[in-house]
């Protein structure tokens, strides 16, 4: 790589060039060129996108927008998640599933148009041994209870997330978590670290 091109790329970086030394050492100096650093936004406190959605999204997507109940429910899964000490990926797979089960709103007893004894952000019933109502009502137990449920799906991090949801949540619509995949990835990018 010419020296020109080298200023260019390191200016690009970030780099400064000082004294023909910059990172290891140049065995020629050409005719010094006036390089003015580029600035580049990095913004790493965000989570890669890569890590979100490992393997894109599937199917057509869907977005609903949040009020505040709803946004609080989502750091509520973040929190959780950080606590169980797992990725930003089980966070958007949790965060979808609510999405899927609840529109993130933390539903108590529907009476008649309840399906079974489904409450909470991840509808998770009683009867089915997820707990009492007042923990599955709890946002930080629910998600704690569905990430157990994640942890023992072998394999689950490198699973689609419509499959890896459907495993933990046994849904009548197995496909349905898929849609929201985009939106979950989007809101854990933007709360992971706030």
């Amino acid at each position: 790589m010419n020296t020109i091109m080298r200023k260019s790329v390191l200016s690009v970086a970030g780099l400064a060039f000082a004294g023909g030394v910059f990172a290891g050492p140049i065995a020629h100096v050409a005719n010094p060129v006036d390089a003015k650093p580029v600035a580049v936004a990095v913004q790493a406190d965000k989570p890669d996108t890569s890590k979100l959605i490992p393997h894109g999204t599937q199917g057509d997507q869907s977005r609903i927008s949040l009020n505040d109940e709803q946004t609080a429910n989502v750091k509520a899964i973040i929190a959780a998640t950080k606590k169980a000490g797992l990725p930003e990926r089980a966070a958007v797979i949790s965060i979808a599933t609510s999405l899927q089960e609840s529109k993130l709103e933390n539903l108590g007893h529907l009476g008649d148009m309840n399906d079974h004894d489904s409450l909470g952000l991840f509808q998770q019933r009683p009867s089915s041994g997820w707990g009492t109502p007042e923990q599955i009502t709890d946002p930080e137990y629910s998600t704690t209870a569905f990430l157990k449920g994640l942890k023992q799906v072998d394999g689950w991090q490198d699973m689609a997330l419509t499959d890896a949801a459907q495993t933990v949540q046994v849904s009548a619509y197995p496909d349905a978590y898929a849609q929201w995949e985009q939106q979950a990835a989007d809101l854990v990018g933007q709360y992971w670290n706030s």
